[in-house]
């Protein structure tokens, strides 16, 4: 009879978002798909000093010692997934849910059980296609640890836990951002200089400082003028990084579609600052609409299918 005993550990739960869907419409494909992605994900698992605990139909029960290292393997494992989905059919696009909690469990032989793994679980369940959910007891050990984004999704209800749970969503792709002085204008990730422009645009998408910049240039400019206007580069250099910055903050709107009208905005500056007789910009402009166009009906085209 296998000893029953307790530790603290980091629980880290994962399934197949509309596993039952694309299982009546393809099952031998299905479990082709999902051999791959659960090699690759048990691979990551163990290169983050994490054990495969159980798996079961899409599902599966990781543990891991160390908190930061879950939350990194789990980062991994979207970011190396959503490699294998790119070139794939949205219908047969296989997305994982990741939920991961940090709490005291019931070990007996080689499996976990309790209530800490039901709110992983749990946790994982309310996790979007393609993202990760982590409780607040994570959430605590990795926010100061990790260079990502986090938002609060407030308590999540967890059958026999009063009150819930609180829960964060991971910001895949997003750094998390830290206060920044102006002065010294110095990159704190890179130990590099900045320029006046890259820390101006670096702040929040208020307009205040890049305009303060935009007239100092352009000051400059008239107070040493020799019948050039230097300052229109370096102010669409400025305007094309506050741009970035805007879309970068703003929600609820189509981050690549806003890029595209940003490129072919600075394209078209460039054109009419170097204005030789010619507007050439006119075919780069039409390729990046044509692009964005693609990927606003795609877009459509999935939100309509669910």
């Amino acid at each position: 009879m296998s000893e029953t005993r307790r530790k603290l550990t980091t629980i880290f739960s994962a399934d197949v978002q509309d596993y039952t869907r694309m299982m009546r419409d393809d099952e031998e494909g299905t479990l082709k798909t999902l051999t791959r992605y659960r090699d690759a994900m048990s691979r990551l698992i163990e290169v983050h000093h994490g054990r495969v605990v159980n798996t079961w139909g899409d599902g599966l029960i990781a543990e891991f010692s160390s908190v930061v290292e879950a939350v990194r393997a789990a980062l991994d494992v979207q970011t190396e997934l959503a490699g294998y989905n790119a070139d794939r059919p949205d219908e047969t696009r296989m997305l994982f849910r990741i939920g991961i909690n940090l709490d005291d469990v019931i070990v007996e032989g080689d499996d976990i059980y309790g209530d800490g793994v039901n709110i992983a679980a749990r946790l994982q369940a309310s996790a979007p296609a393609g993202g990760i959910v982590i409780s607040n007891t994570v959430y605590d050990q990795v926010r100061n640890k990790l260079t990502v984004g986090f938002e609060c999704l407030g308590q999540l209800p967890v059958k026999n836990i009063e009150g819930g749970v609180l829960s964060y969503a991971v910001r895949i792709g997003e750094k998390r951002m830290q206060p920044e002085p102006v002065m010294p204008m110095v990159d704190r990730a890179s130990g590099q200089m900045r320029t006046g422009i890259a820390v101006a645009a670096s702040k929040s998408a208020n307009p205040g400082l890049p305009a303060v910049v935009a007239a100092g240039l352009v000051g400059i400019n008239l107070l040493s003028w020799d019948g050039t206007f230097w300052a229109r580069w370096p102010l669409l250099v400025l305007a094309m990084v506050w741009a970035l910055r805007w879309v970068r903050k703003a929600e609820r709107i189509d981050r690549p579609i806003a890029v595209l009208a940003i490129l072919g905005l600075t394209i078209a500056g460039i054109n009419l600052f170097s204005w030789e007789g010619t507007f050439w910009a006119a075919w780069p402009m039409l390729a990046t609409a044509i692009i964005g166009g693609i990927r606003w009906i795609t877009r459509q085209r999935r939100s309509a299918g669910g």
